[in-house]
């Protein structure tokens, strides 16, 4: 049950005669009922009402919602109130400057004033409505908002708020609770007129039938509201600190699974296991090789020296740093020629770092400008323009016409002795994110991106093959864990 909820439940128990006891001492709404009929007769004597606003019509058997308590009555809201009786009008112009003008946005949604400005600072025009301090305050435009509150002092308001006070003494408190039951609201909503902006009608809330407890019980039945609500908002504050906790879970810890796994804490190292330097000294002789066969050029052979202060964390023994452009390379560019299957941004499914399912087949003379990059089955596309969208994925399927990506997409492919899911993983893992969106790596303000230069030159914290596999299958099994939270 959220706090809503929570404040629903009480708000109905209340009406209902069920959140307070009934005291057998306290004189009967009935009795309360008398006084009112009498104070409005000496009204319509007075001429203040008019003899029709003593007839009342019948309340019938079926109209009746819900059990109220033996003490209680059932009453039509305008046989209590002054709500028909339309309150003085003026217009703003001629109202006195620093009185206070309320309009429906001072309003907030429940109920709650966010401010008191004078007439002169708000600068009215047109026609107001008079009301007085102590009046309730109902808003017809939009009842669902329930923007129902006790005036604080005199005033004037716009003309979709109502001003009405109760006869008999009747505890205003008492009324507006009541008014933002569950009951109330579904009824008067139930009724409103309107597509846009629906509002309520006179007629529908002076026959609104209401369930009216003895004077006493009003009372104890307010102090009890007012007792329990507060602890409903600190509940309501700390639900929505936990569901917010339960939405960012889930990522906190795949950061925090891929964390451990870059640093070597997440499975335990094999002494039998070949070193990573032996693993990148095959590597050398793997590019060398290349290099020869004219698929790489010389320059992919030059290394950059690691210094000492690069080294962002400790790894185990066996594992050596590398520069991403140490282990990876790519196929280079060319104009398509041909029907090809075009892979863009657009392409990736950023959440789960998956290829969408449907290929985005187009024409060599529909080819954009982008579209230039080689890539083959399990090379890394990673998108160099907002990395920190991770717009990434392993290239893992066949397609129908040969894959062209676009020039945003770094086109990492492993050589041998490289996991591809393993690099994949520290690509999205927080100590690449951070070098990836460094202010000194991603240039531009609004699309910020690092250039391929600067993707390559980052640092990897390279494990034995073996360990690169036993990581992927621990990061997986995690994460598949993980996802089940999500449900």
């Amino acid at each position: 049950m959220n706090a809503q909820q929570l404040k629903n439940s009480i708000l109905q128990e209340a009406i209902e005669g069920r959140l307070v006891p009934q005291d057998p001492n306290d004189e009967p709404a009935s009795v309360l009922l008398d006084k009112i009929r009498k104070e409005k007769e000496k009204l319509v004597k007075e001429g203040k009402l008019k003899k029709k606003d003593l007839e009342v019509k019948p309340i019938s058997e079926d109209e009746i919602p819900f059990d109220i308590p033996e003490s209680w009555e059932w009453c039509r809201l305008g046989e209590i109130s002054t709500y028909s009786h339309t309150k003085k009008k003026i217009n703003a112009s001629k109202a006195a400057p620093n009185i206070w003008g309320l309009d429906l946005e001072d309003i907030e949604k429940g109920g709650r004033l966010l401010c008191i400005k004078s007439v002169g600072e708000r600068k009215a025009i047109g026609d107001k409505t008079c009301f007085d301090a102590g009046d309730i305050l109902y808003s017809k435009l939009r009842p669902y908002l329930l923007k129902i509150l006790i005036a604080p002092k005199n005033g004037i308001c716009t003309p979709e708020i109502i001003p009405f006070t109760c006869y008999g003494n009747i505890c205003k408190g008492y009324i507006v609770n009541l008014l933002k039951s569950v009951y109330v609201d579904r009824y008067i909503n139930s009724a409103t007129f309107g597509i846009k902006m629906p509002r309520v009608a006179t007629e529908t809330m002076t026959s609104l039938i209401i369930p009216l407890p003895p004077l006493a019980e009003q009372k104890r039945i307010v102090a009890k509201i007012e007792e329990l609500l507060p602890k409903v908002e600190e509940y309501g504050k700390a639900q929505e600190s936990l569901d917010k906790l339960n939405e960012e879970l889930p990522e906190k810890l795949k950061k925090s699974i891929l964390q451990e796994a870059i640093e070597g804490r997440l499975v335990p190292q094999d002494p039998s296991d070949e070193p990573a330097s032996v693993l990148l000294d095959k590597i050398r002789k793997e590019k060398a090789r290349l290099v020869k066969e004219g698929k790489l050029k010389k320059k992919d052979l030059v290394e950059v020296p690691i210094e000492e202060d690069e080294i962002p964390f400790k790894i185990p023994e066996g594992w050596i740093f590398v520069r991403l452009g140490e282990i990876t390379y790519n196929h280079g560019q060319k104009n398509p020629v041909s029907d090809f299957s075009y892979i863009d941004i657009g392409s990736i499914d950023n959440e789960h770092q998956k290829l969408n399912d449907k290929e985005n087949i187009l024409s060599c003379k529909e080819a954009p400008s982008r579209a230039r990059k080689i890539v083959k089955s399990g090379d890394i596309i990673y998108a160099t323009v907002r990395p920190y969208l991770h717009n990434m994925c392993i290239i893992d399927r066949e397609f129908s016409k040969e894959p062209i990506a676009s020039t945003g997409f770094a086109v990492l492919s492993c050589i041998n002795g490289i996991y591809n899911k393993f690099l994949f993983y520290y690509l999205l893992s927080p100590i690449f994110d951070e070098y990836a969106n460094d202010g000194d790596n991603a240039k531009g303000m609004a699309y910020p991106a690092i250039n391929d230069s600067k993707l390559y030159k980052g640092l990897v914290p390279l494990p034995p093959l073996a360990e690169q596999k036993r990581i992927v299958e621990k990061i997986e099994q995690l994460l598949h864990e993980i996802d089940k939270l999500k449900v």
